[in-house]
């Protein structure tokens, strides 16, 4: 007992040390460059970096890997709060309408973040690869995000990768390298099933992003449960219970918050007015509207829209 106890205590500052390498990387990175994301030469990776707690940032939020290198964040699915802080990460498998806090952030010590996007191809690539696959278990629904705590190989990875930007003549060759380990080590780790029903082809997880990419493409249009479950191939109340599963909330939920944050995003960039925005992404009631616009985002329409251009 005493050994494991010497060995935890020796894996947690590594880990620890990682990390704040890391954090050192990530700050040379984005120093001078303003709070926000940060692309950078590696396809697919970017640094996030916050100064102070900012207002909640509403967005869909396509299949992605966080690591939260200083600080701490919120991220808020349906009614599902997900609070994640340093060497944690945080994976999103599927395309879900979420809300993201930053809670702890100063100038001299700002919240950054290592973000990379999940191919669900290479994942595939990895899983078809692998000598002893775990497909014969009885898959069950998972959620599509998920947080969990790095490991010191997994932070090696992220590392290895952020140093690439030192020695760009590298990057072609050895950052899909790198990159394939990442998703080896989240493949190989404590969310292993959930990270592997992204890329395997008939899960529940699959079949039902397939349905997210087909909402969000017509969101704007009324939709028949039914229907969508045809395409999933699931019965009508299988369907639901797997939606549900993977997004935390019901079909005609997920459309909602859709059609309120491209309504949002009308009203801030392209000056509709709120009546023209309701029509535009399906509303009929413009009343209707405004009360679901209040519930989601804290304020009606035109109040919410003049807070976002005054802050």
């Amino acid at each position: 007992m005493a050994i494991e106890k010497v060995n935890q205590a020796i894996n947690q500052n590594a880990i620890g040390d990682r990390c704040k390498e890391l954090a050192a990387l990530v700050t040379r990175h984005t120093d001078g460059k303003g709070n926000g994301f940060h692309k950078t030469a590696i396809d697919k990776l970017e640094f996030t970096r916050e100064s102070a707690v900012p207002a909640a940032l509403y967005g869909i939020y396509q299949p992605i890997f966080c690591i939260v290198v200083q600080g701490k964040k919120e991220a808020l699915l349906g009614d599902e709060t997900y609070r994640y802080g340093e060497a944690q990460y945080l994976a999103i498998s599927v395309d879900l309408p979420l809300s993201g806090f930053v809670v702890e952030a100063t100038p001299d010590k700002p919240y950054l973040g290592f973000k990379l996007n999940l191919d669900p191809r290479q994942l595939c690539d990895i899983i078809t690869a692998q000598t002893k696959p775990s497909a014969s278990k009885k898959e069950n629904s998972v959620r599509g995000l998920f947080v969990s705590n790095a490991d010191a190989p997994l932070l090696d990875c992220a590392l290895r990768l952020t140093r690439l930007l030192d020695t760009p003549q590298d990057i072609p060759m050895l950052a899909p390298m790198i990159i394939r380990e990442i998703y080896y080590r989240l493949l190989m780790g404590e969310q292993g099933e959930a990270v592997r029903q992204i890329a395997t082809s008939g899960s529940n997880m699959q079949r039902i992003a397939e349905v997210l990419k087909l909402i969000k493409t017509d969101f704007a249009k009324p939709m028949r449960v039914e229907d969508l479950a045809g395409k999933a191939k699931m019965s009508p109340s299988s369907f639901h219970y797997h939606f549900k599963e993977v997004t935390s909330m019901s079909p005609l939920q997920y459309q909602k918050q859709l059609r309120l944050l491209e309504a949002r995003r009308l009203m801030l960039a392209e000056n509709f007015d709120a009546a023209n925005a309701a029509y535009q992404v399906g509303y009929e009631s413009p009343s209707q509207f405004s009360r679901e616009y209040s519930r989601m985002f804290g304020a009606p329409p035109i109040r919410d829209i003049e807070r976002l251009r005054t802050a």
